[in-house]
């Protein structure tokens, strides 16, 4: 398992690349992202800085890669940091 900030300067390099969902959960969660409740097969994640909540869900083993991009401009838009 690679570390939450690897991992985050790895997909702000490739811009978005393919990632695990289950690393993509991890990053979300590493951020302050709470699993809020599913809909569906959607798993929708809040933050408390975020006016809106962010559904996810998983292609295969992989992330979606535009619900990857969406996450990397949340974190950019709302100055989003990783917590330790």
């Amino acid at each position: 398992m690679v570390k939450p900030a690897k991992l985050y300067q790895q997909l702000v390099a490739s811009r978005g690349g393919i990632i695990s969902f289950r690393d993509f959960v991890r990053l979300l969660e590493a951020f302050g992202f709470v699993h809020d409740r599913t809909v569906g097969s959607y798993r929708q994640y809040v933050h408390p800085r975020v006016p809106r909540s962010l559904p996810v869900q998983p292609v295969g083993k992989d992330a979606k890669k535009y619900q990857v991009r969406e996450l990397l401009e949340i974190v950019e838009a709302y100055g989003l940091h990783i917590e330790e």
